[in-house]
């Protein structure tokens, strides 16, 4: 794939990044996007198509462009969202590549909990040296617990729909490192 053809299915991405969860706000439910995490899933995808270096580019990218346009998520919130999407994107793309399993799915899948793991064991950490540093008592591995307890839908949306999608996606031959 060309870097023009990366660039821009990196950029849809991104811009899905950022329509998709302004869509999930229409759910009349209150805290859409801390219950169902919908801003992970543009990045995950591009992580698995795109690689680890475009899913690392989109996944720090995202949160920010989403904070400037549209306010979410809020400005507090928004360079702890900024790692962990980082390292979804980076840690998605980097496990698809270098595990050997022969059977898609499970690597599908494992590469994706791996991700999901190491993405909120960062935020956790980075939530954590906040605290330290700026002698917060609200941040910590707390709140890392609570986001993560709270996030079990949208957890079980990603494990439902993102390994479908990759593996049709690869199966295609459309994208970046594609099996056909």
């Amino acid at each position: 794939m060309t870097k023009t053809k990366q660039l821009v299915y990196s950029a849809v991405f991104l811009i899905l990044g950022v329509i998709i969860p302004q869509a999930f706000h229409f759910i009349p439910v209150g805290n859409t996007g801390s219950v169902l995490l919908p801003m992970h899933i543009s990045v995950l995808l591009c992580g698995f198509f795109m690689g680890p270096w475009w899913g690392l580019i989109v996944g720090g990218l995202t949160p920010a462009l989403s904070s400037l346009l549209t306010g979410m998520p809020p400005m507090q919130r928004l360079p702890f969202m900024v790692v962990e999407l980082a390292v979804y994107g980076l840690i998605a793309g980097l496990c698809y590549r270098i595990l050997k399993i022969k059977k898609p799915l499970i690597r599908i899948y494992l590469s994706l909990v791996i991700a999901m793991i190491v993405g909120r064991g960062v935020y956790a950490l980075s939530l954590l040296v906040a605290t330290k540093l700026l002698h917060l008592e609200m941040l910590g591995p707390i709140a890392a617990v609570n986001a993560s307890i709270q996030g079990i839908p949208g957890i079980i949306i990603q494990l439902v729909l993102i390994p479908p999608i990759v593996y049709q996606g690869r199966k295609s031959g459309l994208f970046y490192g594609s099996e056909k």
